[in-house]
C-alpha cells in the first residue's frame, strides 16, 4: 500500500484511531494512539515524534526527540480494540535527517537483507520461527528487600490433582513431560488455540497447525513461512495476538523460556532458507539433501553460536531451558532429522523448495529482528568462508557418554558468559554496518546492568533451603 491506499483502506473499515506500533531495543511493542484524522498522507513521510528516553535501552533525556514513521505496508485493523482502530507497524528515525535509528531492531533486519543482497549470495531469505509458550490461570510474583516469591497455577497441571475444586476435580492433568499430545478432555486449551488460530488468519497469516506442548499448560502454533521483515512484523504480531485472546478467556501467557521447574521450556525454533531467482540454494546433493552453501552456512551459525545466544537467548532464565535433558539442544552439532542437534535439517522429502535447516537453539524471549539478523549473518559468513561444521552427529546426544559428550562445543551457561562471547565475537555482526558497535555496546550493558547482575545480587527461595542452616 501507499499512504493515499492506506487513507482509502482505513475509511473502508470504520477506522476512527490509527495505532502506531514499534519494537524496542528488547523486543516488546510500544504503542500510540492518534484520530484518524491525524494520519494524513504527509505523516508517512514526516512521521510522529516522540520521547526516546523513555524508551529501554535508547536515548536519553537530553537527546530524547525521535521519529517513529509508519509503514504503510504493515496497515491491517487491531482485532483487540472497541474502537475500530487501524494499526501500522513504525520505522524508528532520528527527527535531524529522518536517517534510520541504529538501535531500532525492525531497521537492524532490513540492513541484513541489504547486506545479504549486496553480496550476490541470495536475494531472499526465508524465516520460519516456531514460538512456544505457557498458558496460565494465575500468575503472582513480587520481589522486595526482605522477601521474594512466585506463584504460577494451571487447572490442567499436575499439582492441582489433589486440589478441592468444589467436588469438580475431574482428575484430567498432565504430568510432566507428558504434554504431548493427549486429546480432549487433557487438552484444556484446545479451544483457547483455535481461537488464537482464526484471529491470526484474520491477520494474514497461514495457520498450519497448533497443539498442545510437552510441558503442562504449554502450547504452539506454527504458520508459513515469510521473508525475514515479514516474519520479524508476523512475529510480533503473533505474540500480540496469543497474549490478547489469552485475555479473553481470563488466562495469562508468557513466552518466558523456563517458568516451571522441572518440566520443558519454551524454545523458537527456527527454519531458514536462502534464495536467488525463485531458487533454493539450500537444496543440493549433500549430507541430508543439503547444498554446499547451505553448510557452510550451518558452520557459520555453529561457530558463531556462542555469540549469538547472547542476542537468541537474551534473559538469565533462557539458561534455565538450556540444560540437558529438557529436549533445550545445548551441544552445538548438526545432524539430519535429530531434535537433539542444535542444527537439525528437517526430514522435507523429495521437493527441493522445501528443503531448510532449523536452528533449535534460540527462545521466545528473544527480539525477533535482532535474532533474525544476528542468524542471518552468521550464517552469511559461513559461506563467504566456507566454514566446515565438521562432521554431522546422527545419534540421540542426550544419550551419550559423557566422555563423548564433552568432545561436542556446547552453548554458553549463563547470559554473562554468552554476551562477554558476544563482546569478543562481533565483527561478523558489524559487516555492512548492520550492527553498530553502538547498538552491541548498549545491549550488552543494559543486559549486564538491567539484568545479570540484579538476578545475581539477589538471594532466591532455593538458596534458603540449602544454606539456611549453614
Amino acid at each position: 500500500m501507499t499512504g493515499k491506499d492506506v487513507l482509502k483502506f482505513a475509511n473502508e473499515k470504520g477506522a476512527k484511531m490509527v495505532d502506531l506500533k514499534f519494537c524496542d531495543m528488547l523486543g516488546t511493542w510500544q504503542h500510540l494512539t492518534v484520530p484518524l484524522h491525524q494520519l494524513t498522507a504527509e505523516a508517512f513521510e514526516e512521521g510522529y515524534g516522540f520521547d526516546g528516553s523513555s524508551i529501554r535501552g535508547w536515548k536519553g533525556i537530553e537527546e530524547s526527540d525521535m521519529i517513529i514513521m509508519p509503514d504503510p505496508s504493515t496497515a491491517m485493523m487491531d482485532p483487540f480494540m472497541q474502537v475500530p482502530t487501524l494499526s501500522l507497524i513504525c520505522d524508528v528515525c532520528l527527527p535531524e535527517t529522518l536517517q534510520a535509528y541504529n538501535r531500532d531492531p525492525r531497521q537492524v533486519v532490513k540492513k541484513a537483507i541489504a547486506y545479504m543482497q549486496s553480496t550476490g549470495i541470495a536475494d531472499t531469505a526465508y524465516f520460519g520461527p516456531e514460538a512456544e509458550f505457557f498458558i496460565f490461570d494465575d500468575i503472582r510474583y513480587e520481589q522486595t528487600n526482605n522477601s521474594a516469591f512466585y506463584m504460577i497455577d494451571s487447572d490442567e497441571a499436575v499439582w492441582n490433582t489433589g486440589r478441592d475444586e468444589g467436588g469438580k476435580n475431574l482428575g484430567y492433568k498432565i504430568r510432566p513431560k507428558e504434554g504431548y499430545f493427549p486429546a480432549l478432555p487433557t487438552d484444556s486449551q484446545q479451544d483457547l488455540r483455535t481461537e488464537i488460530c482464526l484471529e491470526l488468519e484474520r491477520c494474514g497469516m497461514q495457520v498450519e497447525r497448533h497443539h498442545h506442548e510437552v510441558a503442562s499448560s504449554q502450547g504452539e502454533i506454527n504458520f508459513r513461512f515469510d521473508t525475514a521483515l515479514n516474519m520479524g512484523d508476523k512475529m510480533m504480531w503473533f505474540k500480540y495476538i496469543v497474549k490478547n485472546v489469552a485475555k479473553r478467556y481470563g488466562k495469562t501467557v508468557t513466552f518466558m523460556p523456563k517458568p516451571i521447574f522441572g518440566d520443558n521450556g519454551s524454545g523458537m525454533h527456527i527454519h531458514m532458507s536462502l534464495w536467488k531467482d525463485g531458487k533454493n540454494l539450500f537444496a543440493g546433493n549433500k549430507y541430508a539433501g543439503l547444498s554446499e552453501m547451505a553448510l557452510h552456512y550451518i558452520g557459520g551459525v555453529l561457530k558463531h553460536a556462542p555469540a549469538l545466544c547472547g542476542i537468541i537467548n537474551p534473559t538469565t532464565n533462557s539458561y534455565k531451558r538450556l540444560v540437558p535433558g529438557f529436549e533445550a539442544p545445548t551441544k552445538l552439532a548438526y545432524s539430519f532429522k535429530n531434535r537433539s542437534a542444535a542444527m537439525r535439517i528437517p526430514n522435507s522429502g523429495p521437493n527441493p523448495k522445501a528443503k531448510r535447516i532449523e536452528f533449535r537453539t534460540p527462545d521466545p524471549s528473544a527480539n525477533i529482528y535482532l535474532a533474525e539478523a544476528a542468524i542471518l549473518m552468521a550464517g552469511l559468513d559461513g559461506i563467504i568462508n566456507k566454514i566446515n561444521p565438521g562432521d554431522p552427529l546422527d545419534k540421540d546426544i542426550y544419550g551419550l557418554p559423557p566422555q563423548e559428550a564433552a568432545a561436542i562445543p556446547s552453548v554458553p551457561g549463563t547470559l554473562e558468559e554468552s554476551l562477554n562471547h558476544l563482546m569478543k565475537n562481533c565483527s561478523f555482526l558489524k559487516k555492512g554496518d548492520v550492527f553498530t558497535d553502538d547498538l552491541i555496546e548498549t545491549w550488552v550493558q543494559y543486559k549486564i546492568d538491567k539484568e545479570v547482575r540484579p538476578v545475581q545480587q539477589r538471594p532466591v527461595p532455593y538458596e534458603f533451603h540449602l544454606y539456611y542452616d549453614c
